[in-house]
């Protein structure tokens, strides 16, 4: 097996610190890079993750900014917000080799930057789990079920010494040989969560707990499932429900990323989520049957908007 040197996660939010301390507790050389500061001196930062299973995980993980690296190799792990991945594409070119890129990121389409820049290796990671800052450096954690990577660009050969890599007790990776339908599953899934919550400025939990509220969820995931099928991806409604319930249920009292975006006055995943489910029904020329799915997508953004004036 092919053992990395060296794991650089790009993008210091929750997930990434939670990655990255998981990662350094079971002896990986792990960096944090930050991709929106530039030159900004290398340092330590003692990091605290706590999880209702492993209790406080804490490690001291170095920080950079990726301007400072100037050849990233190894394995490269994108935990930023997707929006920025047009201006990280540029930011790497040339710095990556052919090192693989794995993308721990939510939505549809969010890899294609990548592919259009002809980065030779790229992958997508569909993640399972909830964190949340609490203080600074202080993040809660819940793991929902372990997290699949497959490949989107490349060769396969490297898969599963990818997972290997990231794999950890507390934070598990599984490989997966057909993530498209995983991946449309996880983005339906966050079109509902990370619309709804933030409306409702309310937890995860609140599908198991109301009714109505999941009938709106509902009315959503029928949409989305459609657009789905339409494009070829073989995915039932049943499927997608279970999903959310799984979600909510295991994640009960946590908020939505969407909803610590909204409130902490930073830009939402949101066009990669509904809008994106929007965008492919209109090419798909079924835009009139993503009425809910737009609306709930178009308040959220306007709640973003308000907030950051």
């Amino acid at each position: 097996m092919k053992v990395m040197e060296q794991i650089y996660i790009i993008g210091a939010g929750a997930v990434g610190k939670v990655l990255a301390v998981t990662l350094a507790l079971n002896n990986r050389k792990v960096v944090l890079l930050r991709g929106s500061v530039d030159n900004q001196g290398s340092y330590i930062e003692n990091i605290q993750v706590t999880t209702a299973q492993h209790g406080v995980m804490e490690a001291n993980i170095e920080v950079s900014s990726l301007s400072n690296v100037p050849v990233l190799n190894g394995l490269v792990v994108l935990t930023n917000k997707s929006f920025g991945n047009a201006g990280l594409a540029q930011a790497l070119k040339g710095k990556t080799g052919d090192s693989p890129i794995v993308l721990l990121q939510n939505g549809l389409g969010v890899e294609q930057v990548f592919i259009d820049h002809s980065f030779p290796q790229v992958y997508r990671c569909v993640l399972f789990m909830t964190s949340q800052v609490m203080a600074e450096n202080k993040i809660s954690f819940k793991p929902v079920a372990v997290s699949p990577i497959g490949l989107i660009k490349g060769g396969d050969n490297q898969l599963n010494n990818i997972v290997a890599q990231l794999n950890c007790p507390q934070f598990g990776f599984r490989t997966e040989s057909n993530i498209q339908p995983i991946i449309w599953k996880k983005a339906i899934a966050n079109s509902v969560f990370n619309s709804i919550c933030p409306l409702l400025d309310i937890d995860n939990g609140i599908f198991c707990r109301d009714e109505g509220v999941m009938a709106m969820a509902s009315r959503v995931i029928k949409e989305c499932v459609g657009i789905a099928q339409a494009k070829g991806v073989a995915i039932t409604e049943a499927e997608v429900t279970e999903t959310v319930l799984m979600i909510s249920r295991l994640s009960d009292g946590q908020l939505i990323s969407t909803l610590q975006d909204i409130n902490h006055k930073r830009p939402t995943e949101i066009e990669t989520l509904n809008f994106a489910m929007v965008d492919i029904a209109q090419s798909l020329q079924l835009g009139y049957t993503v009425t809910e799915t737009k609306l709930l997508g178009e308040l959220t953004k306007w709640k973003s908007d308000l907030h950051r004036l």
